[in-house]
């Protein structure tokens, strides 16, 4: 029997939208949690992984849901607005769920999206645009500053992003930790029916690798919406990542692109993971 935490991932991607990543060289996103949530864990945890876009897929029931220490969501292709799809219903009938049975919960992006719906927020597409590459000078609100998932986090950072969408209402039980100049809410907290769900607009399970995989897989998108002029500009961009994380003794490029210990050092990029696994996570084993 293990003896760390028992994680529920949830890839809501759906098996199209995963073929196209992985084609790209992308990782799926549910590695990329489960990766992430074992680094951040005790020995021993274990993550199982549902992709509830699939047809078919085998949801589980309530009292299965209880018996997590955890459960994490990753980013999602789909649209929280398109809520007539399936897809997203069942999601979010889930999320709700998840928030009846007690299991704290974590995310990035979608995640964080979908657990202010789920209790009866919105969110709306950003006026401003997509946020890509990496978000700057996000910035701690008063209550973010004094929230334990920051703890040891500096009051400004940056974080990897990709997305459209941004919260625009909060509902009751919900608090915006985090903001930039391009999207109100970076981060929130939200508490439904009892259950907790710590959720962030940015990524922290991504690393240079798979920020220049998945610029490749979006590069008509990006050049769509002036990111790059042109594909040879885009591919300069990712080899400029790729050579970075292999290499990141260089300066050069570190500094041409204005990447630092942000989203390059792992206990820093993790930092919110760790914080979560520590405050929710652990203290749900020991009942």
């Amino acid at each position: 029997m293990a003896s760390g935490p028992r994680y529920l991932v949830i890839d809501g991607y759906t098996q199209k939208a995963r073929d196209q990543l992985v084609a790209g060289g992308a990782s799926m996103a549910a590695d990329l949690y489960r990766n992430m949530l074992i680094h951040c864990s005790p020995r021993g945890a274990e993550c199982e992984i549902l992709f509830p876009s699939d047809e078919g897929a085998s949801f589980p029931s309530d009292r299965d849901l209880e018996k997590y220490d955890g459960i994490a969501w990753t980013g999602c292709s789909l649209c929280l607005n398109d809520s007539h799809l399936p897809e997203v219903q069942q999601q979010l009938d889930l999320t709700r769920r998840a928030f009846d049975a007690g299991v704290p919960s974590f995310g990035s992006c979608w995640a964080a999206q979908i657990a202010v719906v789920a209790a009866g927020g919105k969110v709306q597409a950003n006026p401003n645009g997509r946020e890509m590459g990496i978000a700057r000078k996000i910035e701690l609100t008063r209550a973010g500053r004094a929230h334990p998932m920051y703890e040891g986090k500096t009051n400004v950072f940056d974080g990897f992003t990709s997305h459209d969408d941004e919260i625009v209402h909060l509902p009751p039980g919900a608090i915006a930790l985090s903001r930039n100049v391009w999207t109100k809410v970076q981060s929130v907290a939200v508490t439904y029916h009892g259950g907790t769900f710590w959720g962030l607009q940015y990524h922290p399970e991504y690393d240079l690798h798979e920020m220049a995989r998945l610029a490749f897989c979006r590069i008509p998108k990006l050049i769509q919406h002036g990111f790059f002029r042109d594909e040879a500009s885009a591919n300069r961009y990712i080899d400029d990542l790729e050579c970075l994380h292999s290499n990141p003794g260089r300066k050069d490029i570190a500094w041409r692109l204005g990447i630092d210990a942000d989203v390059m050092c792992d206990d820093v990029r993790h930092c919110e993971v760790y914080n979560w696994v520590q405050r929710l996570v652990l203290p749900r084993m020991k009942r």
